[in-house]
């Protein structure tokens, strides 16, 4: 019997005789490679049945793939994100989360188990299926790796009040982001459109010709460390991965962020001394809006996680 956080794959016929974490990129996109290596390494991947400890092992189409979705969380030793949900408001319209890094917000047809609206169906019940596409409760999405906070709908009013104001661009996003580099200006708008890379389907691009959606963000700069800064970014579309391919668009790609960073994009070496990001370094600090049911307008906010204020707290100190 499997529990809630696993969830079981089978081998499709092109990914035959294809090394094991290679694999589970493919078929888990919302994860990086490098964390979806983590859970074979920690036993947590079974190749029908059998525990596979080495992310190289070649895999064959037609295996069973069962993969426990419990990461670590390297920020706080022993912890498990999804534990334990860090809750900023609850009441009978919607509840206010923070997302850990590493969790999935809903499950699709490779991820089930583990994900946010999972767990918090577990504790709080049943959530509303909004724009039946099998969301439960949720209005907006985080990347995998992103932490933060994000709002969840109790009711279905509620949801689609929500969705309309994300719709209405009247809801208040500020994310912090550590990037390689040091930024020319202390702030800017990026107006570029964003659409689905010619070549990567997977991944997102700057389209200046026909088929890329209007994107704007802004960004200002909060600290400096020469090798990198630390930002504030407001985002007023919100389209996938749109800080991220933003940032790295203007030469500023986000710290650990292994697909939308280039060798030609990172102008200074990592210093040895500096622990290495296990993921893309952005947090969703702060999320306003206003409240469907009073029509009062709320705002929380979370701090800045563990992993990346220990870099900051290192740079400073050297």
């Amino acid at each position: 019997m499997t529990s809630p956080s696993t969830i079981e794959l089978r081998v499709p016929t092109e990914l035959d005789a294809v090394r094991l974490d290679r694999v589970l990129g493919e078929l888990i996109p919302d994860h990086s490679r490098g964390r979806l290596r983590e859970l074979v390494e920690d036993g947590r991947v079974q190749v029908n049945g059998e525990v596979v400890k080495r992310p190289a092992t070649n895999v064959e189409a037609g295996q069973l793939l069962t993969v426990d979705m419990i990461f670590r969380d390297r920020t706080r030793p022993g912890s498990l994100p999804g534990s334990e949900l860090d809750l900023l408001h609850e009441d009978e319209h919607l509840l206010v989360l923070v997302k850990p890094a590493g969790m999935v917000v809903h499950p699709s047809s490779v991820v089930r188990g583990g994900t946010l609206s999972e767990l918090v169906e577990e504790r709080w019940g049943r959530l509303p299926e909004l724009s039946g596409n099998h969301r439960p409760g949720i209005v907006h999405r985080l990347d995998a790796d992103t932490s933060g906070v994000i709002v969840v709908a109790r009711t279905q009013a509620c949801g689609e009040n929500l969705m309309q104001q994300f719709r209405e661009r009247t809801v208040e996003k500020r994310y912090l982001a550590l990037v390689h580099g040091d930024p020319r200006f202390d702030s800017e708008w990026i107006d570029a459109p964003l659409g689905r890379h010619p070549r990567h389907p997977d991944r997102v691009a700057v389209l200046r010709s026909e088929g890329g959606k209007a994107a704007e963000t802004y960004y200002e700069v909060l600290e400096r460390f020469g090798i990198l800064a630390v930002l504030g970014c407001k985002p007023t579309t919100g389209r996938t991965h749109q800080i991220r391919v933003h940032l790295s668009s203007v030469g500023l790609p986000v710290i650990g962020d292994r697909v939308y960073t280039s060798r030609k994009s990172v102008v200074a070496p990592w210093p040895d001394e500096l622990p290495q990001m296990t993921r893309h370094a952005l947090h969703a600090q702060r999320l306003a809006f206003t409240h469907p049911a009073t029509g009062e307008r709320v705002q929380y906010e979370s701090e800045m996680p563990a992993d990346m204020r220990e870099l900051c707290e290192l740079l400073r100190k050297s």
